[in-house]
């Protein structure tokens, strides 16, 4: 389905009854709203409305030049921009990566329109911020970020071999079907810079807080991206509800590693906090792009 939105059209894909709880899934770096494909199956088969767009720069229709149009604002006024195209006026919110950071800023600012938070890998900004200035572990995990700022090196640099560095980042953890999927969408021209982007857009415009709403966060042993110093601090940035599921064993791809056991987590989480939905006919939308 295409989402008209003030600031372009976003591409994504939807699925289950349109009078179902809605459901908006945030995808992360480099990758595309195919992501959760899964969840979006087992939600939509329990008759949530499920909506997983290509973010800002991954939709070709929202794709501006200017590192700094990818600033945390914008990509959280994205969020209610679509959810306001869709008649959404409350939803639960899911995260993963990139995603999962848009999913704690949005929550943070607009807990009137977040009914759930659901955040997959990435620990809250504040926690993440703190481990940054003090866990030497953390400051050599998050090193990537700052090399990956170079332009137009990084893109070059990826893309090179037949995007041969692009696909080690999927360390083999996602499906090859859908990890050659993301390399042709990331390989189509200004893509890849436009997913880069997102790290080049500066320091966020402000201080984020506290979350309030209902608050599940899944973190896997062997994250490279994210360690257990800030995982293990997320909870003081939460004053609502708050449930940390420490997965063993597995990598920062959990949507797509332990897609059954995300399910599991994820639904009891909705279901605790808003009711169980109808079951209802799947069905699923989406733009072929993919």
């Amino acid at each position: 389905m295409s989402i008209s939105t003030a600031a372009g059209v976003f591409d994504a894909i939807a699925a289950g009854p349109a009078e179902g709880r809605p459901v908006l899934l945030l995808h992360g770096f480099p990758q595309t709203g195919l992501a959760w494909r899964r969840q979006i199956t087992s939600l939509a088969a329990q008759g949530y409305r499920v909506v997983a767009p290509d973010q800002r720069g991954y939709s070709p229709g929202v794709r501006p030049e200017r590192a700094e149009d990818y600033r945390v604002s914008a990509l959280v006024a994205d969020v209610l921009a679509i959810t306001e195209e869709l008649g959404w006026p409350t939803f639960d919110l899911v995260g993963h990566d990139w995603g999962g950071a848009v999913a704690w800023w949005t929550a943070a600012g607009h807990p009137g329109r977040v009914r759930t938070l659901t955040v997959v890998s990435t620990p809250h900004p504040g926690a993440l911020a703190e481990a940054l200035r003090s866990d030497d572990d953390q400051r050599a995990r998050s090193r990537y970020m700052t090399d990956w700022r170079e332009t137009p090196a990084t893109e070059n640099r990826m893309l090179a071999d037949d995007a041969a560095l692009l696909r080690t980042l999927y360390a083999g953890k996602a499906p090859q079907a859908s990890a050659d999927a993301y390399v042709r969408h990331l390989s189509r021209p200004g893509a890849l810079t436009a997913a880069l982007n997102w790290y080049r857009s500066g320091r966020p415009d402000g201080g984020i807080g506290a979350v309030e709403v209902p608050t599940l966060y899944v973190w896997s042993t062997e994250d490279t991206a994210f360690g257990p110093a800030p995982a293990q601090d997320t909870g003081r940035w939460v004053d609502g509800p708050y449930r940390f599921e420490i997965l063993a064993g597995l990598s920062h791809w959990i949507p797509e590693e332990a897609p059954e056991t995300l399910n599991r987590l994820l639904l009891d989480h909705l279901r605790a906090h808003g009711g169980r939905n109808h079951r209802a006919p799947l069905t699923v939308e989406e733009n072929g792009r993919h």
